[in-house]
C-alpha cells in the first residue's frame, strides 16, 4: 500500500497531478481543491489512495490526510466509487462537507453535479454518526479517527488489508476496545477475526 508520495510536481492539471519520486512519475487523479493547494507549488507531499480493480490501478491524491479520511468515509457509502467521491470533494472542501453531512443538509448535497436525492439522503444517513460537528465555531471532526487507540486503528488496518469492509472493521474493533480497553492489537485483531 502506498500512503504517500512526496517529490517535485512534474505536471498538474485541475484533475491530476504527476509527482515524481526516484526518477518515476506517479500520476494520480485530485479533486479541485487538492488542485487548488498544489498550484504553484514545486514539490508536493501527495497522500494516496489506490483503487484496485481487475482492469486498472488507480491513484487518487489528496493534499492532506483529511481530506483523504473524507474521501474513505465518502467510497465506504453503497453506490459511491472513487469518481463520485472525487466530484464531491471538488465540489465541497472536506471541511464543509462534514458540516453538510453532519447537519443533515441534504439539498447542498444534491447540488453537486450527479448526486440524487436517494444518493444524498443515503451519504448522510450512512456518515452522520461517523461525522459530528463540535465546538462553537461549527469545526467538525471524523469520530472513527478519535474514538480508536493507535492500536484500535492498526487492526481496523490490518482487518482492511485482509479483505475485510472499512466500516464493518471499524464497528467490530470499537466495540471490542470498549469492552476491553487495555487489549493488545494481537488480542483485537483475532477477537475481530471470530466476529466478523
Amino acid at each position: 500500500m502506498i500512503d504517500y508520495i512526496k517529490g517535485e510536481i512534474a505536471e498538474l492539471t485541475p484533475a491530476s497531478v504527476v509527482v515524481e519520486c526516484n526518477s518515476i512519475g506517479y500520476f494520480a487523479h485530485i479533486s479541485l481543491n487538492t488542485y487548488s493547494a498544489l498550484n504553484g507549488q514545486g514539490t508536493a507531499k501527495i497522500f494516496i489512495y489506490e483503487s484496485i480493480r481487475e482492469d486498472a490501478h488507480v491513484l487518487f491524491g489528496f493534499a492532506d490526510r483529511h481530506e483523504r479520511d473524507v474521501f474513505l468515509l465518502l467510497i465506504s457509502v453503497s453506490g459511491i466509487g472513487p469518481g463520485t467521491a472525487r466530484v464531491i470533494l471538488s465540489s465541497l472542501n472536506s471541511k464543509e462537507l462534514e458540516a453538510v453531512i453532519a447537519s443533515g443538509n441534504v439539498s447542498a448535497l444534491q447540488s453537486v453535479k450527479g448526486i440524487g436525492a436517494k444518493t444524498a439522503q443515503r451519504i448522510i444517513v450512512d456518515l452522520k454518526d461517523k461525522i459530528k460537528l463540535t465546538g462553537v465555531d461549527g469545526e467538525t471532526k471524523i469520530t472513527s479517527a478519535s474514538t480508536l487507540s493507535s492500536s484500535g486503528k492498526e487492526a481496523v488496518s490490518a482487518l482492511v488489508m485482509l479483505g475485510f469492509p472499512q466500516t464493518n472493521s471499524q464497528k467490530i474493533v470499537e466495540k471490542i476496545v470498549r469492552e476491553n480497553p487495555s487489549a493488545t492489537v494481537e488480542v483485537v485483531i483475532k477477537e475481530a477475526l471470530k466476529r466478523l
